[in-house]
């Protein structure tokens, strides 16, 4: 890239960051009555989260230049410009823990950052290695949050995991899987296992959850959150050339992306949502659904019945 593309690419995307700091309309996207973030509180220890955060898969799989990864960068700081706001990855995403360590740490914004990351391997001393290695890629010592990934050697990974949570060198722990068939196996974790957080697959086509796994959270205290908020890009296929109904600017929503993060973290039991994103013009819209009000039952009940009929 150029200096001056470069140059002009870095102006542009400073005034997107502020004028969405200052709550101002922006070319393209709509901009919530009231500019602070929603947060909610881990059940476990009280701590709060924005309810909107970052997921890594894929769109920070990039490589080494710095082509490559102004797209992320410029990202990860609009996600920072949000304190706490939850941050992603796991070794199974390529290069991606490498990706956030690197950028984070140019940014400065590493204490800004909720860090997550996950165990995805056989065999206790194998996870240690690899939960080291996520730690060295991350540049962090303490993470946030560890997860057993994908349910792979659950009850080997918890264990060490309860031990370094005593140690402090993870904060909180927690179990995922991104497939609604996994959902009673994620269940008989919940029921048995002290976790933090369990991370699912929730949204408006994909809302299996729905109905017994976040009760579960709710009841046994656990915070949710929810991958695959667009449906790896389904439900922008399905709504692509149509209008937002009318009554959405009730809720100050203003794009697709923002009716259906609003509709999965107004559930009670989601406590943030982890859209994932290589853009920052993505990633500020995104925020926009943590902001203004919430869809209460009624509302999230025409919010699923309109999307069916579209």
């Amino acid at each position: 890239m150029s200096s001056d593309r470069h140059t002009h690419n870095r102006r542009a995307f400073l005034k997107l960051l502020a004028a969405a700091g200052a709550g101002m309309a922006l070319p393209g996207l709509s901009v919530a009555a009231g500019n602070a973030q929603i947060l909610k509180a881990i059940p476990s220890s009280g701590e709060k989260l924005p309810v909107i955060g970052l997921g890594t898969s894929r769109v920070f799989e990039v490589g080494p230049g710095d082509v490559e990864r102004e797209g992320p960068m410029e990202v990860l700081e609009a996600l920072a410009r949000v304190p706490n706001s939850m941050m992603d990855t796991s070794p199974m995403y390529g290069s991606a823990e490498t990706v956030v360590g690197d950028l984070a740490a140019k940014l400065g914004v590493r204490d800004s950052l909720f860090f997550a990351t996950k165990v995805w391997i056989e065999g206790r001393e194998r996870g240690i290695a690899q939960m080291q290695q996520s730690m060295r890629r991350l540049r962090s010592d303490r993470l946030d949050l560890i997860q057993v990934h994908n349910l792979v050697d659950t009850d080997t990974h918890l264990q060490t995991l309860r031990a370094w949570k005593e140690e402090g060198r993870v904060r909180y722990l927690g179990i995922t899987h991104y497939h609604a068939g996994a959902h009673d196996r994620l269940m008989r974790v919940m029921r048995r296992e002290p976790l933090d957080f369990v991370q699912v697959n929730y949204s408006l086509v994909e809302p299996e959850a729905h109905n017994r796994l976040l009760p579960l959270a709710r009841d046994r205290g656990i915070a949710i959150i929810a991958n695959r908020p667009f449906a790896r890009g389904q439900l922008f296929r399905m709504t692509k050339g149509k209008p937002l109904p009318p009554w959405a600017q009730e809720l100050g929503i203003g794009t697709w992306a923002q009716y259906f993060l609003k509709f999965v973290v107004s559930h009670p039991a989601v406590t943030v949502a982890i859209p994932g994103t290589s853009k920052a013009r993505h990633m500020l819209d995104n925020q926009q659904a943590g902001r203004g009000m919430l869809p209460d039952a009624t509302m999230r009940e025409q919010m699923f019945r309109y999307l069916q009929n579209i």
